[in-house]
This record gives C-alpha cells, sequence and structure tokens, in this order.
C-alpha cells in the first residue's frame, strides 16, 4: 500500500467512525476481500470503535488486527443485553478470523423432541432437524441416556422411525407394531392412546429434560392420590411405580443444598491459547448439567471478556432463564441479564469450587490427550513452565546436570548429563576423574570439573547448555558460579536441586544469592526435575562404583612382575575372581597360561606364605 493510499483509508475509517452513535450496538470489522474479521459490541459504539484506533492503547494482536480493516459496519440495538446477543449470533455464523472461537461440539451427542404430529425423542449428535428442540449436549454420555431411560420408562414416547401424520392416523395407515405388545409404546398412531394424552407425556419429558423431575414427581403423586380417592387402585400403582422410577433418578443427582436453588454456576482456567469454561446448571439444587467448553484465544482477551461470552452463549444454548448466576469475579454483562454472585461461603461457594474442580480436570485432559497425539508439545509446555518459573531469557532447550561421587575422598568422580529439549542426551554424557582435589571436598570437585568441561567448550566453540543445575544446593551453585560467571565469563543461568535428609527432592534454587523456587510437588514439573536428578545420580555413582570395582579387582594383580592386561584378563575370565585366581593350584595357572609364565605368576602370588614358613 502506498502512502497516498494508506492517508485515504484512515481518512475513510475516521470518517467513519466519527459518524458513529454513542448507542448499545455492534460493530464488524472487514478485511480487503470484504471478509468480516472481527464482530464486537458496545454500550457505546463510538467510544469502543475509537478505542481501536488509539496507538498508545494498542497491543501486538491489535495492532495487526487495525492493519487489516478496510471498512467498518455497525447494527445499532435498544439494549445491551440485545447487543450481547447480536455480538454471539454473528461470532457463530461467520468465525471472523481475529474473534475467539468456541471449538465445535459435535463430538457430543444431544437429545431432541421432533417437530412431528406424533413427536419422537432420541438422541443426535447433528442438529440438522428443522424445527426440533435440542436438549444438550451432553459431555457424559451416560447421563443423557439415563435420561432417556426415564422418559422412556415413564412416558413411552414412541420409539419407531415412522414418519406419521394426522391424515395416516385419521385414515388408519399404521398397524400396532410389537413395541405396543412388549409395553414400549402406547400405540398413539392407532388410536389406542389419544394424541392429546401423547402430547401431555411429550410436556413432561421436556420437563424432565429441562431438569424439572421434582415438578414432574410432585404432579405424578397428585394423580396417584386422585386415582387412589377415586378407587382405580390399579391405574394409582401404575402412577406410582412411575413416581419412584423419576425419584430414583433424581436422587442420583447431585443434591448440593437443601435449598432450592434454581441458578447457573460458571468458572473458568486460561492459558495463552485457549481458555476453558464449566457451566452447571442448578435446578431445585441439584445439578442437572455440567457442560466444559474451549474458546480458542485470537486476540488479548481477558477471563472476564471471555467468561462473559461463555455465558451468554450456554445460557442461550441450553435456554436457561435462571435469574442468578455464580461466578468467581464479576463481568461486563448487560444491567438487568441476571444478579451476579460472587460467593465467600455456604453452599453456593460449594458449587464455586465443584465447578472449579470441573474445568481444571477438563484443562488437563484436554493437555494430556494432545500430549500423546504430539509428545513434543509436553516437552514444550515444560520447557515453557521452567523458563516462566526461573524467569530465563530464552526455553531451557538444553540442561546439564553435574553430580559428584566419592567414598571418603577416594576414587573420587563426577559425570556430567545432558537433557535436549527434555530428553536425555547420551551420546553427550561425560565422566571425569578427580585430579586436583584430595580427600572428600565436593566443592573443590565441582570447581575443577565445571572448569574443565566449559573450558574446553569455550575454547572449541562447543555448544553450550541454556541451564545448569546442581545436584545440590547453596554451597554447590556457589562453586559452578565461580567458575562459569566469574572465571570464564559466561552467562550460563545456575540452578540448584535440594534434598532433604532422605535424599528426596525437596525444592529447587535459583539466582543469585539463590532463592527457593515454588515448584509444586505433585505438579509434571517437580517430577521431570526428580527424573532429572536421579539420572545424574546414578550416572555419577555408576562410573564411581565401576572405579572401585576395577581396583579392588585388579590391584593385587597389578604388582606381579610379567602379568600384561591380556593375561590378566585370561585369567580372570577363566578363574572369576583374584581370591580365586590366588587359590589356584600350581597346574590349574599353567594349564591356563602355560608352563613357565603360569610357576612365576604362582610363585609371586604365594612369595608372602613361602616366607612365613620359612
Amino acid at each position: 500500500m502506498t502512502r497516498e493510499e494508506h492517508e485515504a483509508l484512515e481518512a475513510k475509517l475516521k470518517s467513519i467512525v466519527s459518524r458513529l452513535p454513542e448507542c448499545p450496538g455492534s460493530y464488524q470489522y472487514y478485511d480487503e476481500e470484504g471478509t468480516i474479521i472481527y464482530v464486537g459490541k458496545a454500550k457505546r459504539l463510538k467510544s469502543r470503535v475509537s478505542s481501536y484506533f488509539v496507538k498508545t492503547q494498542q497491543s501486538a494482536k491489535t495492532q495487526v488486527l487495525v492493519s487489516k480493516i478496510r471498512d467498518i459496519t455497525y447494527t445499532v440495538v435498544k439494549t445491551e443485553e440485545d447487543a450481547l446477543l447480536l455480538e454471539n449470533q454473528l461470532i457463530k455464523k461467520y468465525k471472523p478470523r481475529y474473534n475467539v472461537l468456541l471449538k465445535d461440539d459435535k463430538t457430543y451427542p444431544s437429545i431432541v423432541i421432533t417437530k412431528e404430529y406424533l413427536p419422537r425423542i432420541f438422541s443426535l449428535r447433528n442438529r440438522n432437524l428443522r424445527g426440533a428442540t435440542y436438549y444438550g449436549p451432553y459431555s457424559h454420555v451416560p447421563t443423557m441416556y439415563a435420561l432417556l431411560d426415564v422418559c422412556r420408562s415413564i412416558y413411552h414416547p414412541r420409539p419407531c422411525m415412522t414418519a406419521m401424520t394426522e391424515e395416516g392416523v385419521r385414515q388408519g395407515k399404521y398397524d400396532v407394531c410389537l413395541n405396543y405388545h412388549i409395553h414400549k409404546c402406547e400405540a398413539p398412531c392407532c388410536g389406542r392412546q389419544s394424541r392429546e394424552d401423547y402430547l401431555a407425556n411429550i410436556e413432561a419429558c421436556r420437563e424432565i429434560l429441562k431438569g424439572n423431575t421434582r415438578h414432574v414427581a410432585i404432579r405424578l403423586r397428585e394423580r396417584m392420590m386422585q386415582l387412589a380417592e377415586e378407587m382405580r387402585f390399579e391405574e394409582a400403582e401404575g402412577i406410582r411405580k412411575k413416581m419412584e422410577i423419576i425419584e430414583n433418578f433424581a436422587d442420583r443427582s447431585e443434591v448440593v443444598s437443601n435449598i432450592n436453588y434454581d441458578i447457573d454456576v460458571f468458572n473458568i482456567e486460561s492459558d495463552e491459547k485457549v481458555a476453558y469454561i464449566n457451566f452447571l446448571h442448578v435446578v431445585n439444587g441439584a445439578i442437572t448439567q455440567s457442560f466444559t467448553f474451549e474458546f480458542k484465544k485470537r486476540l488479548d482477551e481477558t477471563d472476564s471478556e471471555l467468561l462473559a461470552l461463555g455465558i451468554v452463549e450456554m445460557r442461550d444454548r441450553f435456554r436457561s432463564t435462571s435469574k442468578e448466576i455464580i461466578l468467581p469475579f464479576n463481568v461486563d454483562l448487560p444491567e438487568g441479564y441476571a444478579l451476579q454472585t460472587v460467593p465467600q461461603m455456604g453452599g453456593k461457594k460449594t458449587l464455586l469450587e465443584l465447578s472449579k474442580l470441573n474445568v481444571k480436570q477438563h484443562r488437563i485432559d484436554r493437555l494430556n490427550q494432545a500430549e500423546k497425539l504430539n509428545p513434543e508439545q509436553r516437552q514444550t509446555r515444560l520447557m515453557k513452565e521452567i523458563q516462566q518459573q526461573l524467569g530465563l531469557p530464552a526455553l531451557p532447550l538444553r540442561i546439564e546436570l553435574f553430580d559428584n561421587s566419592n567414598i571418603q575422598g577416594e576414587d573420587a568422580v563426577a559425570g556430567c548429563v545432558v537433557f535436549d529439549r527434555l530428553k536425555p542426551n547420551k551420546k553427550e554424557y561425560r565422566t571425569y576423574n578427580i585430579k586436583s582435589v584430595e580427600g572428600p571436598d565436593d566443592y573443590a570437585s565441582m570447581r575443577e570439573v565445571v572448569e574443565r568441561r566449559y573450558k574446553r567448550l569455550k575454547e572449541e566453540n562447543g555448544t553450550l547448555p541454556s541451564l545448569i543445575i546442581a545436584d545440590g544446593g547453596i554451597g554447590q551453585m556457589s562453586a559452578i558460579r565461580e567458575i562459569v560467571v566469574d572465571r570464564l565469563g559466561l552467562d550460563i543461568p545456575i540452578a540448584g536441586l535440594a534434598k532433604d535428609g532422605r535424599h528426596r527432592t525437596r525444592e529447587m534454587l535459583f539466582g543469585d544469592p539463590p532463592v527457593s523456587v515454588t515448584v509444586k510437588p505433585d505438579s509434571q514439573l517437580f517430577h521431570l526435575l526428580t527424573q532429572m536428578q536421579d539420572e545424574v545420580h546414578r550416572f555419577a555413582i555408576t562410573f564411581h562404583r565401576n572405579k572401585r570395582s576395577k581396583r579392588q579387582r585388579t590391584s593385587e594383580l597389578d604388582s606381579i612382575q610379567g602379568l600384561g592386561e591380556k593375561t590378566k584378563a585370561v585369567l580372570l575370565k577363566t578363574f572369576g575372581s583374584v581370591k580365586r585366581v590366588k587359590e589356584a593350584p600350581l597346574d590349574a595357572l599353567q594349564q591356563a597360561i602355560g608352563k613357565v609364565r603360569g610357576r612365576s605368576i604362582y610363585q609371586q602370588l604365594h612369595a608372602a606364605d613361602t616366607i612365613s614358613e620359612t
């Protein structure tokens, strides 16, 4: 775009904004192809749209959106509530590129009541029946089938899929089928049940699907008592059985309070890209619907903005008219839309916590599902978590850990393990024999090993780590920092993993001076750090044990003159240990390595015995 074109566009947009009214409405932004790229709502259209073009208030994502705008249209409505509903409808219709995207819920089934002369009730995943009424979707499918079973057990809506017309019923085109004989249908198609009675049953099913099971049970009880007074005991018994079915179902619902709440409960969890919102519908104090859905973020939407959108979407979808909504914080909703309550204690607080539990679990399930399909996603998430926890300038793509191992200073060694993208890179593992330290001095040993490693990497322009982790606390970190930062002048972040008295990972340390970094013991990050610490400890101690074992195994044979490495290997392979070599008779040694060499070794091994005998 040339400068002249840009100036013309700015003038056009400013002219549109200047003419906007200060009243409720919805606004739409278009790109150069005439496609709607963003839909918003406002109490005052002019003030809201003008704010997008104030550069000092623009975030990076908003700047991108504004740079794509080529035209603006708007729709004026009477109330702020109407603006909210219109925005929701337009977003669902056009799915604009820069609006949050409600993820498709077609994987979840709904219950449908058809619009027919004799309506049917069944489950369906695609909402494509014209004029039908839908209930759901149900994220917990067993709940949906339980509701269907209650409706079918009590009211017997016709289970057949035949399209029945009023004319066909009057002309007697339909025959009684097996469903009538096995008491699954009362044959309204053949006149054995009146249409008025059948439609009354369908209305009762609607009440059950809305969650009004107690109201239905009350009406059934009233009907049962009336039949009993009229001495119609068999019919009263049939009503009693129906009442028991619906009361048993109501008892399985999670009753949260003796108070008959009729409320909606919402809670939210979000990250950089997705927001998860849980909706609980409570009728007469019992949870009748629980659903968690997702919004994919496109701009810098706040939790408050997303929750407001979610409230409108879910209440519209589930046809909720509850006058009160329970929230973790107040959101910007039209005046009179519903009473907002942020509870601090009591039954409503319990409901809010239950909603929080549901939304957190849904988020964890989604993450686990995504990470199973793409394991690298988990590594990236954990690296971002380490970066955020420690305030690192970049992702810790390469992490190196050190550990020392010795017994009273003997056979002192150290190990270095390398993790690339949080996966062990065993080709890069290194072991070190401590050369310049006498006695059990872990800090001096750490300084020696670290200097040898990073001095060489620096000289050879090798790959330096994004993070160094010491298998220890403040002392080990200080020893590493003294070499890496002070002596070699390398800018590498240094952390430490401190252990408790039982040698279990207790906390992560970072900074100068080091401070404890909060990592929850039950988190994936804590388990990962523990595994990394266990790996470096295993690697170092295995090298130490091998060195000590080799020294103990070969020390006495090393003192024998004329015994080379090959002969030593033959003896150990033949007899299994130094002790058995010493205990072997002369002929066995001569058979293994020859007469002359065998006699010489035998004499040297038993020289002390010969001297003691004389």
